[in-house]
């Protein structure tokens, strides 16, 4: 759900070789952003067919310039995660070998590099089921999203752990303990990805001017609306009004795996009234981003990771985190957006008929 705020930049596509289009692309923005990962005034890509999702990202993006430090996108963490069962005899020959691979960490970090001169083993966490061995590997991947890598060097210490330990056997390269492309409390808790929060202060006269609302308004309905009415639906580790929204447009059209909006979506919207002036904040432990690997080559998606800076020269992993503060910038643009216009009786329901009619109108002529 999305929300009428004004013009945005004229209409491209995603599209293969054969030159059909496969997705209607807008750039929006300027959006400005500080912070640990990127820095400036930046135009970002969005693929979708929900054609107020332009305008609402476009809104919040004019806040965002608006406010001197914009918007602030800290990285917190980055790691890329992937799970194997290891299948025991008994719970005690599965304790045993649990134990026996905190014992073999370096062993397991130096057999981790030679699988990818990118990949490094950060943790091993596990948990025991009956005779079931469920590990959890962490590792960093560079500015790839890592799936790949991750899922190679897991197999490899896979192989090597069935090898040297005692009374266990194969269950699977991958275990669901990952998680990957699904919503968990795992991932919401430890992170997986990128976990990256981004905020904003709003003055009071912007919040009224621009956003006709009030920042006690907007934090009363992300209590009621994105906390309670979450918690009633029964939301695993998130709270939040439309996440999926913006990102699945980013990832679309910045050549990322789509189906990773499942966990990416997971997050928490923060609001507070701060003497008037509003702080509003989008807090996603699992963006799940990447600069090289599939899809990166494609003309179009090419194009857009050069224009969004993310093509520089800078030490290995930075143009990945890079792109993830920037995605964490655009979900805030319009979850400002949104959450602001359902503060206001019909706002919602009158921007999206009249802009559908409009967008019906233009293709068809």
């Amino acid at each position: 759900m999305t929300s009428y705020t004004g013009p945005t930049s004229a209409t491209s596509s995603i599209a293969p070789q054969d030159g059909s289009t496969l997705m209607p692309t807008r750039w929006v923005g300027p959006l400005r952003i500080s912070g640990n990962a990127a820095e400036g005034e930046i135009h970002v890509p969005l693929a979708t067919y929900e054609s107020p999702l332009w305008p609402s990202v476009a809104r919040g993006a004019r806040i965002s310039r608006l406010v001197d430090a914009g918007i602030r996108a800290t990285l917190v963490d980055d790691r890329m995660t992937r799970s194997i069962l290891i299948e025991a005899t008994d719970t005690q020959a599965a304790h045993a070998a649990g134990r026996a691979l905190h014992d073999r960490l370096d062993e397991l970090c130096a057999l981790t590099r030679t699988t990818s001169r990118y990949a490094e083993l950060l943790a091993v966490r596990h948990e025991i089921v009956g005779p079931l061995l469920y590990v959890r590997f962490e590792f960093s991947t560079g500015d790839a999203s890592g799936h790949n890598m991750a899922t190679l060097a897991a197999d490899t210490l896979l192989t090597h752990l069935l090898a040297h330990l005692p009374n266990v056997s194969y269950g699977s390269v991958s275990a669901n303990y990952c998680t990957d492309k699904k919503a968990t409390a795992i991932n919401g808790i430890l992170g997986r990805g990128k976990n990256v929060t981004a905020e904003i202060l709003v003055p009071r006269h912007i919040v009224a001017d621009r956003l006709r609302t009030t920042a006690a308004k907007i934090a009363h309905l992300n209590v009621t609306k994105n906390l309670v009415g979450t918690l009633l639906a029964g939301g695993i580790r998130s709270a939040n009004a439309h996440y999926a929204n913006m990102l699945l447009a980013f990832y679309l059209a910045t050549g990322q795996d789509a189906a990773n909006i499942v966990e990416g979506s997971q997050g928490i919207t923060y609001a507070a009234d701060r003497d008037g002036d509003l702080y509003f904040s989008c807090t996603l432990p699992n963006l799940i981003v990447g600069t090289v690997g599939n899809g990166k080559s494609l003309p179009a998606i090419e194009d857009a990771l050069t224009q969004l800076g993310c093509r520089a020269q800078r030490p290995d992993g930075a143009n990945a985190r890079r792109l993830a503060a920037l995605a964490a910038a655009t979900v805030l643009c319009g979850e400002l957006s949104l959450m602001a216009a359902q503060t206001n009786p019909g706002e919602l329901m009158h921007a999206h008929t009249r802009l559908e009619r409009l967008n019906g109108a233009l293709h068809a002529h």
